[in-house]
């Protein structure tokens, strides 16, 4: 279940924010496992949106782009330079992206976003339904405390906006009315993890990973959860099966706290 918004939700700890740096190593167990993980299955083509995290470019997701189009996907960037948040335009920018990528194809686009990118991934869902075919997002903080991360101060700071925007959050918090996964980490040294749980249901759900927060777009075994969840049929989603590769690939994102 996904923590009430009510209930009081303290930030990653230090040593937890300290472990970050492990980000190196995932992201290099990724490169060395590549030839593993092309045994996830490939999609159908459809477009994916992969949008950044705070303060990251299209830089910091070109290796999951790259590993999405070995699996036949047509993978892009958002396109729109560093993410410092939701600054004037960005909001209709990344609607023209995704409004462009659905009038090329003619086909509902899938829409991935890490940490900040998926807050705005739930917000284009809300915006454009009737083209968005899913949504995964990466370590995102759409519930609880705007302020359980420790990351908000850099928010506030890069953006002008205040990290607890009401306005904004009110269609963030609420599961999107398309198919919907949220990846996240008990570890996570960033976002408290409690903040990136989804509620479960017909066409929701949570997946659990270990990894850090810096490291969840380039992690082997997200990247195979991603690949897996993309490569559904339109209309016949199923849950994930993280019996699969077992527990130390896939926790139970449902087990006591």
């Amino acid at each position: 279940m996904t923590s009430a918004t009510h209930e009081p939700i303290a930030a990653p700890s230090p040593l937890l924010l300290l472990a970050e740096g492990r980000a190196l190593l995932e992201a290099g167990a990724a490169i060395t496992l590549w030839p593993l993980l092309q045994m996830a299955p490939r999609g159908d083509g459809h477009s994916v949106l992969v949008l950044p995290g705070l303060v990251a470019s299209d830089v910091s997701t070109k290796l999951l782009r790259r590993y999405l189009e070995s699996r036949g996907y047509e993978a892009h960037g958002w396109g729109l330079g560093r993410n410092f948040g939701p600054r004037k335009g960005i909001e209709a920018g990344m609607l023209r992206k995704l409004d462009a990528l659905h009038a090329e194809s003619g086909r509902k686009v899938s829409l991935i976003g890490w940490s900040l990118g998926g807050v705005y991934a739930r917000l284009l869902a809300w915006s454009r339904p009737e083209i968005v075919r899913s949504v995964i997002t990466l370590g995102s903080p759409f519930t609880g405390s705007a302020r359980a991360t420790n990351a908000w101060r850099v928010y506030e700071g890069v953006s002008g906006q205040s990290s607890e925007d009401p306005r904004r959050m009110k269609f963030v918090r609420p599961t999107p009315p398309v198919p919907t996964t949220s990846i996240f980490s008990r570890s996570d040294g960033v976002v408290a993890w409690r903040c990136s749980r989804e509620k479960s249901g017909p066409t929701s759900e949570n997946i659990e990973v270990i990894a850090s927060h810096l490291g969840l777009g380039a992690h082997p075994a997200v990247m195979y959860a991603v690949a897996d969840r993309l490569a559904q049929p339109e209309g016949a989603w199923k849950p994930f099966d993280r019996r699969r590769l077992g527990p130390l690939g896939y926790p139970d994102p449902e087990r006591a706290e």
